[in-house]
């Protein structure tokens, strides 16, 4: 198992907002990955800085990734597509200037071919060109690329195609996944606030996560997975805003739980989308450790109950429900049985007739009594 977690952006206790001085502070808070943001349009003037965070990445062995421009409209007419495919060509210079592994791009609205075949079709054609330019990019062979080594020694980038939070954005997880399944060099990103969202609050357990890995594992046959994680706020199938996760309905503690119990065969890069950005990755890294700890702390139970059933000659079973007897009389002991004293048969309504009053004791006499108690038998 292999899991990388990283914000988008710089970190907010960044005290320079460049990408390198970024780098350096989330590799000292331990954290592994980054995703550089590029959501609205590469400057040129960023590119100085893109080449000093890509020799870094390449010396330091640390994953670089890269997203796209977020407002795309790949199902738009001719000129809104064009306008989304240059937003696009300088998102892919910069993935290759960063040597990012992967580069996360939107669709956008369904526009007026609306959902289907057709809009899936021309997003898949798409998609096939995206990759082509990438691999060209990568390989030109009219230049030696001096500057950057990992250009011929590396792979291009995996073009990403993000999950949508909205009903009216191309890019359910369905729809994803069906055109990761037909063009190569493309893998889906599960951004799972929005798979939440969009899903009516779907991502509730650690089952949960496990059926969406499963579905993603069996379509297009991957271990391998890029990943998007905040807290959200959704109504009605559509997300509103990130917010951090500890206020979200959206937990990322199952998530965890499914991490270290089942995920042994995922190789898992995650992204903090929170506004807390590197505050919440560490939470992230920290809900790992913690079920890692605790699944080590269940595997001693299990082998000294082991053991002590081996000692006994019965079966761990058995001793496993012995603990839960004893467990449950820690927590709730049985109450002392109150001694019943003279316990006297109930008497008959002859007797209750019959049976005179008694005559109270005279004043001087109570006094006597106050220590002659039926129960003076019973102090020793």
């Amino acid at each position: 198992m292999s899991v990388k977690i990283g914000p988008a952006g710089v970190p907010l206790s960044c005290k320079g907002r460049t990408i390198v001085e970024g780098m350096d502070d989330i590799i000292s808070l331990g954290l592994e990955t980054m995703e550089v943001q590029t959501v609205r349009m590469v400057a040129p003037l960023h590119f100085e800085q893109y080449w000093q965070a890509g020799v870094l990445a390449n010396k330091a062995d640390f994953e670089m990734n890269l997203h796209g421009p977020y407002y795309a409209e790949m199902l738009g007419n001719r000129v809104e597509r064009n306008r989304s495919l240059t937003k696009i060509e300088a998102a892919l210079q910069a993935a290759k200037t960063i040597n990012a592994r992967h580069v996360t791009l939107h669709v956008g609205h369904y526009g007026e071919m609306g959902r289907g075949a057709n809009a899936n079709s021309q997003v898949a054609t798409i998609f096939s060109g995206i990759v082509e330019r990438i691999s060209e990019i990568w390989q030109d062979e009219e230049d030696e690329y001096p500057v950057f080594p990992w250009l011929k020694d590396g792979t291009p980038s995996k073009i990403g195609i993000e999950t949508s939070g909205r009903q009216e954005l191309w890019g359910s997880l369905e729809e994803v996944l069906e055109v990761v399944n037909h063009v190569e060099g493309t893998i889906p990103v599960l951004n799972l606030a929005h798979i939440h969202a969009r899903g009516h609050g779907r991502l509730r357990t650690s089952e949960d996560y496990g059926e969406l890995f499963d579905q993603v594992r069996e379509t297009i046959g991957t271990k391998t997975f890029y990943c998007h994680f905040s807290g959200v706020e959704h109504r009605g199938g559509n997300a509103s805003h990130y917010t951090q996760i500890k206020k979200s309905d959206l937990n990322f503690e199952p998530l965890a739980e499914f991490i270290v119990e089942e995920g042994g065969w995922l190789d898992l890069t995650l992204i903090s989308d929170s506004p807390l950005l590197e505050h919440d990755a560490m939470f992230m890294l920290q809900q790992i450790e913690k079920s890692r700890h605790k699944q080590l702390e269940q595997k001693a139970r299990d082998e000294r109950r082991r053991a002590l059933a081996a000692q006994q000659n019965i079966t761990p079973e058995e001793m496993a429900a012995r603990e839960a007897v004893q467990a449950q009389m820690r927590t709730n002991p049985p109450k002392a049985e109150e001694e019943s004293i003279d316990q006297k048969e109930p008497e008959s309504p002859a007797e209750k007739k019959t049976k005179k009053p008694k005559v109270e004791e005279k004043a001087d006499d109570e006094q006597d009594d106050l220590f002659a108690s039926e129960e003076d038998d019973d102090l020793f």
